[in-house]
Order: C-alpha cells, then structure tokens, then sequence
C-alpha cells in the first residue's frame, strides 16, 4: 500500500491510496444518490490543490499554493476581495460556493506523474475532493485530467503549456485557463524576425516529455515557417540539472540560434550552462548568437538574473499589464493588490492561472446550481468572461481550451528589482493565436462525455 502526504488547512494528512483503478471508497456511497462523486452533504465543501512542492518546477509550485489560498479566502469573504470584484460575473458574494464554506487539501506531484495521480487520488478518496486543480508539467496534467475524468470529478488545470492537455489528450471533466505552445509560437515568431531576421539557423535543446515535445514542434514549425532552418533537436531528460553536454555542441553545429524549449529549474540551469559556455558573446554565419526561451515566467527570470537580459520569450499574463496597457486587462491590479499585501512580492503567472481557475469553478458551480460536475462542465463550455487580468477570454466548448491575447516579454537589461525583470514587448490578440478543434497538433483525440462519476 502506497501512502500520501495530503495537507488540509495546515494540518497533515495521511490518505490511502488505491491501485491502479480508481474504487471509490465505501463512505462516498451517501452522496451516490445526489448522482456524482462527492457531492457536498454538509455546510461545506473540500477542493483538491495538487502543485509541485519538490522537483524542478517547485518554484511555480509554491506561488500556486499561495494563490490558491488567496482564492479560498476571498471565496469565503476574506480579504479585500482580489478579482471578486472586477470579473464580468458577479455570482460570487464572499460565502463560499452555493453557500458552502470552502476547505481544500494539498498534494506534492513531486513533478511526477505518478506521484501527482497518487496524491489527487487520495484528495478524492479520502478527502472528498469535488474538484482537483493546479500542476506545473504537462505530464502532470495530462495524468491528473485522466484520473479526474475516472472518477468523476472537475479538473481545472494549472500551469500545463502542452497542446496535448487540450488536443489528443482533452478530457470532457478537464478545463484549462493557460494557453499552450501553439498560442506561444504563433505570438513569438513574429517577434523573433523582426529581432533577429528571417535568415537563422536553430538548434533546439528540448524536455523530453508531452510539453516539450509540443513546444519545440510548435516553434520549429513557426520559425521555419519564417524562413529559419533547424539544425538539430536533442532531447533533455526532465530531472536533469547540469546541461554542459548538451550546451558544449552547439557552436560547432552550424546554428546561430540556441532555443531552450525548458521549463522551471531546467530552463535557470540550462540558460546558466549557456552562458558560462560563451554562447551570448558568440558569433556565428556572421550574426550574433541568439537564444530563445519560447516560455518562462518572472520566477525563471529571478532564477537566472542577469542571464535572462534580453532572452526572448512569451507569458500568459504579466503583473504589469494593467499598468501599462489599460483597462483591457482589468483584475490584473486588483489581484496584484491582493496578493502584494498577504505575501509581499508580486504574483507569477503560474499564481494567477490557479487563482483563475479556482474563480471559474466556483463562478461556473454557482450559474449551474449544482456541484455535479456535467452542470459545471456546460457553465464552462463556450464560456466567454473578462475581468480576470488577460482581456476578454472564452472557454471553448470543443477542447476546453481559453482562448485569449498572449504576452510576449524580453527580459530587462537593466531592472529596477528582482521582481521586474522582464519587459512586454508586444500583446498578441486572442484572434491571431486561435486555432481550429481539428488542427494537426492537436487532432487525434476525443473530448468524450462528461463523467459525473458515483
């Protein structure tokens, strides 16, 4: 028998966990006459915040748990409210959701899908869990939105930037509020030869597994779209943490272009590796050399410090958007605000995605009447709604994807501090990074039927 460590409001856990099909324990079988898993009896109801609280991507992990605190509080009337205030929909007064005080459970993924089904596996059999959200790795995601979907509950996915999350892998009980290396892609190659030009040779370093596998597709497919020619592509293993020996090729392979498709603690460690190896100061077919971050967010950016001066790069949201670019993305200062004063440092990207999501299941749980997890999937179906700090946004019904403006930053060659590092260089509208259902890197999968579970 496997064992989990499962937090709820501070006090540690320890939950069984099942094999490797999901049985839903004997105490769930009151609430199988309300017609789903866990329906709420009582007078309050428990979410699932499963994060990385170890591995590579421990950093967007513990900004996600901040946030989703935030977002408890201010459900249950705490605070100063944050983004309650300014999202379009206004169903959400400060007590709970459908009256029910809101309680949650955190989970370790480890970055590791394994370990991230055990520990939303557990939230859902031991704790109740009527909702499983957050993960910083796509692996993660795509194996949390599996189990969710088997068992009859709300994924409401994290910071996961595959186009497998909402293409072959999509889920009927899986919503995703981040945008994926498709929309990234599509926003950073014009940028990229307005930058550096139409002529650039690319060597890719990639993370291998489901998200980077879709990035360095995406990019390479948008580059050379451009023009660009790509010279290689290595594949990275996800725990590594030196990459000399990948970095030490590059400048005899032809490419003027290092393009890191890395994430979180690899991305801080491969980009230090790259240029300890000389490769900013280098030459190449008669052109500086470049590199390229398709994705990073301002805690990668303090994690690299003054390596990440002009790397290139895209986000879904930036805290300084409101400041800079008007009240099409309001919330954004509402939720800086809030988050400013509980932790003292502005949110990530990653904090504001979970905020995000955590608004929208309540918002969708509370238009639907009904915690069944089919009424919240049609709430959120070709959902569109604004407020929440990235424009006007919509929840496509035929892949559970958002739809939204994508960022695209450089990082600061000179900050002010550690937490603005980074500079928006251009905000790509929502319509020119959205995609057909049946597009190629996202076709061969099916959404499926919406599972209520019990």
């Amino acid at each position: 028998m496997t064992k989990t460590n499962v937090t709820r409001r501070g006090v540690l856990r320890t939950g069984a966990v099942a094999g490797a099909g999901l049985a839903l324990p004997t105490y769930l079988r009151a609430a199988q006459h309300e017609g789903f898993t866990n329906a709420p009896t009582g007078d309050t109801v428990t979410l699932g915040f499963n994060v990385p609280q170890t591995g590579p991507y421990a950093d967007e992990g513990a900004d996600e748990l901040r946030a989703f605190e935030l977002a408890v509080e201010h459900l249950n009337g705490g605070g100063d409210g944050g983004m309650l205030q300014t999202f379009s929909e206004k169903n959400l007064d400060g007590t709970g959701i459908l009256g029910k005080k809101v309680e949650y459970v955190t989970g370790d993924t480890q970055t590791k899908s394994d370990a991230a089904r055990a520990s939303a596996r557990s939230m859902i059999e031991k704790d109740g869990a009527v909702m499983i959200s957050g993960g910083s790795s796509s692996g993660v995601a795509v194996a949390v939105q599996g189990l969710c979907q088997e068992a009859g509950v709300i994924f409401m996915a994290g910071l996961t930037h595959s186009n497998d999350t909402t293409g072959k892998d999509k889920k009927a009980n899986g919503f995703r509020h981040f945008f994926n290396a498709y929309m990234s892609a599509a926003a950073l190659a014009p940028v990229l030869e307005s930058l550096y030009g139409a002529d650039r040779k690319a060597y890719h370093l990639t993370a291998d597994y489901t998200w980077g596998w879709t990035q360095q597709e995406s990019i390479q497919a948008a580059t050379e779209a451009l023009g660009w020619e790509t010279v290689e592509n290595v594949l990275t293993p996800l725990a590594a943490t030196d990459f000399s020996s990948y970095i030490a090729p590059v400048l005899q392979s032809g490419a003027d272009v290092l393009v890191l498709n890395h994430y979180g603690g690899n991305m801080v460690n491969s980009l230090t590796n790259a240029v300890q190896f000389g490769l900013r100061e280098a030459q190449a077919n008669g052109k500086d050399f470049q590199i390229v971050v398709p994705l990073y967010s301002e805690l990668m950016a303090r994690g690299a410090g003054e390596n990440i001066a002009g790397i290139p790069g895209s986000q879904n949201w930036d805290w300084k958007l409101e400041n800079q670019l008007g009240e099409r993305y309001t919330g954004t200062n509402a939720f800086v605000q809030s988050f400013g004063e509980k932790y003292g440092f502005p949110p990530s990207q990653a904090a504001h995605t979970c905020y995000a999501q955590t608004l929208l299941y309540a918002d969708a749980v509370t238009r639907a009447g009904s915690f069944n997890p089919c009424a919240v999937a049609e709430a959120l179906q070709d959902f569109e709604f604004d407020g929440l700090g990235n424009g006007p946004t919509t929840y496509r019904g035929a892949d559970h994807q958002c739809f939204k403006d994508v960022v695209v930053v450089r990082g600061k060659e000179n900050p002010e501090n550690e937490f603005d590092l980074v500079e928006i260089v251009e905000v790509t509208p929502a319509d020119a990074v959205t995609y057909e259902p049946d597009h190629p890197m996202f076709s061969g999968g099916s959404l499926g039927s919406c599972n209520p579970g019990a």
